[in-house]
């Protein structure tokens, strides 16, 4: 039996948060971040929630392919205007609010205060973008974020602005026959009980939320929350460009901080990718 999406009672949930949201359930598409991008260069700048059951081109950070069947995984993308004071920083703002709530649904623990005698999954973020969680045999991927922007006029206003597309996917089940350094993991794998159409209701009250006060205020109030959820943290990691050191945490503006022979570094999220070194 198919599990009904809640999309009268999510649209209820967060119609108070962000006044004319829409919420718009696709059975395939090629990517939902890409059909809002499309939008909103069509002049399509209202706030709306795109679900896809199924998506046949989706994209990760840096253009990586990522595919989806209905059941598989969660895959949606949140869409409206923003103006905040720094836009550095809000992937990890979406990051943290994921985390929170996904640590909630699973009764799991952050990386900071994860005892190495639970029996409790440890769920973190890795930056800039991912989702990792650790059952007891090292760090697999649950899911990531890819945010895009374009420079649009704002239909409220008439002034230009930007539109921002925050693309989540998650997965539900195991993916297989992915080649990726880092195992993907499914949620059903911690909470068997766990489908898509209920994780979305969990997931987007805290998500827009969270996106509205990044809006207000930036990344900086969501610094000790992030810290709390940083699975590189005094980790040795290699840098993309082959060099390496020690991630020490995030900056104000969410660059990580990485000590390296030639001192301490701001790393740029479109600059490089990080991986631990093990």
């Amino acid at each position: 039996m198919t599990t009904p999406w809640p999309l009268e009672d999510l649209w209820l949930a967060l119609s108070p948060l962000s006044p004319g949201l829409s919420l718009e359930l696709l059975p395939s598409i090629d990517s939902t971040n890409t059909e809002l991008m499309r939008r909103a260069r069509q002049g399509q700048t209202d706030p709306v929630v795109l679900i896809a059951e199924s998506q046949t081109a989706g994209r990760g950070r840096l253009g990586r392919r990522w595919t989806s069947t209905p059941g598989e995984s969660l895959t949606f993308s949140l869409g409206l205007m923003l103006q905040p004071p720094d836009w550095s920083g809000l992937s990890l703002a979406v990051g943290v609010s994921l985390a929170e709530s996904l640590t909630q649904l699973l009764q799991a623990q952050p990386p900071q205060t994860a005892h190495p005698d639970s029996a409790r999954p440890v769920l973190g973020l890795k930056w800039p973008n991912d989702l990792w969680c650790d059952t007891g045999t090292g760090p697999h991927k649950l899911g990531g974020i890819l945010i895009e922007t374009a420079t649009v006029p704002d239909a409220s206003t008439g002034l230009t602005g930007r539109y921002a597309v925050i693309g989540v996917g998650l997965n539900v089940r195991t993916p297989v026959g992915l080649d990726s350094t880092i195992p993907p993991l499914g949620l059903m794998a911690l909470k068997a009980e766990v489908r898509a159409p209920a994780l979305l209701r969990e997931l987007m009250p805290g998500l827009l939320r969270t996106v509205l006060d990044f809006n207000r205020e930036g990344f900086a109030p969501l610094l000790s929350r992030f810290a709390h959820r940083d699975w590189l943290l005094d980790q040795a990691i290699r840098l993309s460009d082959g060099r390496e050191g020690w991630a020490r945490g995030v900056d104000r503006q969410g660059q990580l901080l990485v000590d390296t022979d030639r001192g301490r570094e701001s790393i740029n999220s479109n600059e490089i990718s990080i991986r631990p070194r093990h």
